[in-house]
Formats: C-alpha cells, structure tokens, sequence
C-alpha cells in the first residue's frame, strides 16, 4: 500500500539548535538545470516556496495550482503536496519548525496563523520584489551567521508575514471585514485542532464565544458557505490524507475520524467525493 512519507527538516526531530530548525536553499541550485519532481509527501515543519521566476503546477492537499512569477506558497505541518518545478525556475526554499518562530507569543502566532490561512500569493512584480529582498537578506544571515544571526532571521520572517498580509488589506478596508476574517481563521486553525473529535458548528461556535447563527453568518459572508459545509469539508480533507498517509483499512480510518458506524462514513465520503473511500485510494495509486 502506498503512503506519503513524512519528511523531517533534519533527522532529530526533537532538535533544540536553531540552525537545525530552519533552513533556506535557493531553488535553482536544489534543480540544478533539470525538471525538479517531488511526489506525494507531508512534512513536519512550514514550507514557504517563494519564486521569483517559475513554471510547473505544485498540489497541495488535492488542490492543483499553477506555477508561475512572482508566487509565495505557505504550507503548516501535517499538509501533503507533490510538485514538479520547471528548469529554469529562481527563488527560495524556506523551512522551520514550530519551535523556531515564537509562537509562544500571542501576536507572533496570530501572524503566522493569518499568513497560513492562504495557500497561494499571487503577487505583482513590486510587491514581490520587496519581499524578495527580505528573503535575500534571509539566506545572507543564514550562510554568514554573525552573532546574533537566528534572532535576525527571525525578525526578518515576521517582518516578510506582515508585509505580505499588508497585500491583502485592500480587501479588508473596514474593521467589520477585519474582524470576519480574523473569526473565520481562528474557526479555521480550530478545524485543524479539534475535526476528530468535534463535528458540529455549535461546538465551534462555543469556542469561539458566538451563536450557531453568529458563525455561519461570518463563513457565509466571507465564503459564500455555511460552517456546516466547512466542517464537512475538513473531515473530508482528514479523510483522504489518512487514507493516503496509512496503510490502514477504512474501517479503522473511520474509527480514528471518529466515527463508530462504518457504513455511515463510508456514505458521508461518497457523498462528499462521489468515490467510495477504497476506490479514491486506489485511483490515487
């Protein structure tokens, strides 16, 4: 049985140093003049594709997405992607592991939540290119690594998350949108958090201090669906990266997701998919 391998971004997980809790590696020397293939795999760490010229389509969770100049592709742990890079393509590989950014501090890890929030920044050529710089400066301290050099790389990928979401406040122009976002991400990392075991809006709703009715009238203002619709979809989501990730019969995928009646997931799957769980398993063999 196929499954995704989980990539480590060094062979100790539990390591403590900095320097082997992020990395940055600059693409055109990773492709070395040839096609660049990565098939289906997850990591246990943040992985920021930023290119400054590129072609090829990068798949993350089941979503296909097209390649091109001036894109930023933010990924969290536990996601699964596949990638072909086109020769020719310039830009940076950047990974880190939870403990290297402080996301012990409140606003440091709002920031990363609400920059993770989107896949893909398509971005013009000035926006990027100021980005770009910061990541430049990124890789200078990384191979120079003066004293002091890690809390620099830091405060350079805070600054790199506040201007790229400084992109996206044209489209939040008023403090109402702003707080709908800010609620739909928070509903968003909770997904993450708690899908095995909490499966209802209303819960949802609880932990975030709103009514059933509050909630899906955010998620519908800001998504055209309901909160019922988003949670059906992570439990989707869940679903396939298991089914992809194990060797696991659907039975016991089922029993982990959290559902005790076999036949019940099997149709909520199918519903959802319009495949069984074991035929979309096997088409993804």
């Amino acid at each position: 049985m196929k499954t995704i391998p989980l990539i480590y971004i060094n062979t100790n997980p539990k390591a403590l140093n900095d320097s082997e809790n992020f990395s940055i590696r600059e693409v055109q020397k990773i492709i070395c003049g040839k096609d660049f293939v990565q098939d289906t795999h997850r990591h246990d760490f943040y992985y920021l594709l930023v290119l400054l010229k590129g072609r090829g389509t990068h798949t993350i969770d089941f979503t296909p997405y097209q390649i091109k100049k001036y894109s930023i592709f933010i990924m969290r742990p536990g996601q699964v992607h596949k990638i072909v890079l086109k020769k020719g393509s310039v830009g940076y590989i950047i990974q880190f592991r939870k403990d290297f950014f402080p996301t012990d501090d409140i606003k440091s890890k709002t920031l990363l939540r609400r920059t993770c929030s989107k896949t893909l920044w398509q971005l013009d050529s000035e926006s990027f290119k100021k980005l770009f710089s910061i990541i430049d400066g990124i890789l200078k301290e990384s191979v120079e690594k003066k004293e002091k050099y890690s809390d620099v790389i830091k405060a350079s990928l805070e600054i790199f998350f506040i201007e790229l979401l400084r992109n996206n406040e044209h489209n939040q122009n008023s403090a109402e949108r702003r707080s709908i976002i800010d609620r739909l991400e928070k509903f968003s990392e909770l997904l993450d958090n708690h899908i095995l075991v909490n499966k209802r809006a209303s819960q949802y709703a609880k932990m975030l201090n709103l009514s059933p009715y509050q909630l899906n009238t955010i998620t519908k203002t800001a998504l055209g669906k309901t909160s019922s619709e988003l949670i059906n979809e992570q439990i989707i989501l869940e679903s396939k990266r298991y089914l992809l990730s194990t060797s696991n019969q659907v039975k016991e995928i089922a029993y982990h997701l959290g559902y005790e009646d076999v036949s019940y997931f099997i149709r909520f799957f199918r519903k959802h998919t319009g495949l069984s769980p074991q035929a979309f398993r096997q088409n993804l063999n």
